[in-house]
């Protein structure tokens, strides 16, 4: 299977879910609706889904940080301050960069994503926000707290050995109803497993029917893992992260190396009859290449990536193409009967003439209409230009130390996609300007009389 065209659909999702994230982002704050962080969350998960289906592991890996940090806010284990989404703004640029080098070739700034993602896990790993270390950063100046810091390192030094007598994990895997039909594979999955570890597979065939009621589109089949080594909880989610809302998955930390037998008497594994248990060992690479979900898309998808690297592609409103389709079914109607009428012209005595003239009025009509509904297909709302200036005007409102907001007025209004193309470069100009020049800082529209908001 040739994955480029379908590598091209991968990259384009990728550029619109970053533009998901970056318009929820710009207007998360502490009142924001659940909903609207899922689809933040969503459209990051999409993404690192993808890449690690296409074999971008670096995009996949930096995603995976900030879908955990989304995680915790939607779960409310986070609260939403502006550092984390500043944090969460820059990462989306650095993203951005990162699927641009790997749809081009080329090769992301590594400081830059090292930094940010580091940032990231730091944010993540405790207590302390970046901005509070660095408020704290004044400390180690006394003597006294610079004596106690080895201390304070020791204790982590302590708490380690609790996870060196890690044997590894134990994993339940029970793939859903839909799992196959969406294109996912599990040998693949066993397969990065096993890369994991030393691995040990046991397939539960209990609820496998009987061949006359067979569906091979389902998966019956269910499975205990054994992963020995020491292999990251992150990573062995990892390899599961694609198909997790496809599936039931549990993974239990193995107790020590000399007892992984205890562990097959957990809750979550129960232990099938011996008969249809069958052992088997990890599975060798398949022929077949990973399948995916983009997968599951119309065969004209090819094609679609033809046109998009001929001239770019644009999203349609269903409405818009149903009623295309409508016209040209009139369009086919008003032909029909014009070679019915064409079938039975005798003479202009007869009254033909007459229907031959109403046809041809009606055919001008719906091709006129046609025509109009066929040219409104490349029409766009200008909102996908201004879609930029909220982030354009929050990072260089802060960077000026200006109090600036933003509204926008008739972003419904649509356009040609060509002058769509022509007019961003000088929007852009124009609100630079505008916050550049137009607008004075606070303290300066106080004094003139102004709100210090501009």
């Amino acid at each position: 299977m040739d994955l480029s065209d379908v590598q091209d659909i991968f990259f384009e999702e990728c550029l619109e879910g970053l533009d998901v994230m970056e318009s929820g982002l710009l207007r998360l704050d502490a009142s924001t609706d659940v909903e609207e962080i899922n689809a933040i969350f969503r459209a990051a998960h999409s993404i690192k889904g993808g890449a690690g289906t296409f074999g971008f592991p670096e995009i996949s890996a930096f995603t995976h940080v900030m879908e955990t940090l989304l995680d915790e806010m939607r779960d409310g284990r986070r609260e939403i301050e502006r550092i984390a989404v500043d944090l969460l703004l820059e990462s989306v640029d650095v993203l951005r960069g990162m699927v641009d080098a790997a749809q081009n070739g080329g090769e992301a700034d590594p400081e830059r994503v090292t930094d940010v993602q580091g940032r990231l896990e730091t944010l993540l790993s405790g207590e302390a926000t970046p901005a509070a270390q660095t408020a704290e950063e004044p400390a180690p100046a006394d003597s006294e707290p610079s004596a106690e810091a080895p201390a304070a390192t020791a204790e982590p030094a302590a708490a380690a050995p609790t996870e060196t007598p890690i044997a590894g994990w134990k994993i339940f895997f029970a793939p859903g109803p839909e799992m196959l039909v969406r294109g996912n594979e599990p040998l693949r999955i066993f397969r990065e497993l096993g890369k994991l570890g030393d691995m040990t597979v046991t397939a539960d065939l209990s609820d496998l029917p009987g061949l006359d009621q067979l569906e091979p589109r389902q998966c019956n089949i269910k499975w205990t893992i054994a992963l020995k080594g020491d292999a990251a909880e992150n990573d062995v989610r990892e390899v599961f992260a694609w198909v997790e809302d496809e599936c039931t998955l549990q993974i239990e930390r193995m107790g020590g190396a000399d007892t992984p037998a205890a562990t097959a008497a957990t809750p979550t594994a129960e232990a099938p009859p011996p008969a249809p248990k069958k052992e088997i060992s990890a599975p060798k690479p398949s022929r077949k290449k990973a399948a995916v979900s983009a997968a599951s898309q119309s065969k004209a998808a090819p094609n679609q990536t033809n046109k998009a690297k001929d001239g770019g592609s644009i999203r349609v409103g269903i409405e818009k193409v149903d009623e295309l389709i409508n016209l040209v079914g009139e369009l086919v109607i008003t032909q029909s009967m014009l070679t019915q009428v064409s079938e039975q012209f005798e003479t202009p005595e007869g009254g033909s003439i007459e229907l031959l003239r109403d046809g041809i009025t009606q055919l001008e009509r719906n091709t006129r209409e046609l025509q109009q509904s066929v040219l409104k297909i490349r029409m766009l709302p200008i909102t996908v230009s201004f879609s930029r200036f909220p982030r354009l005007v929050r990072d260089l409102s802060s960077k000026l130390g200006k109090k600036i907001e933003l509204k926008m007025e008739g972003e419904q209004t649509e356009v040609d996609k060509t002058v769509l193309e022509k007019i961003n470069d000088p929007l852009v100009h124009l609100v630079r300007n505008s916050l550049d020049h137009g607008i004075e800082m606070p303290a300066d529209r106080v004094a003139a009389g102004k709100p210090e908001m501009g």
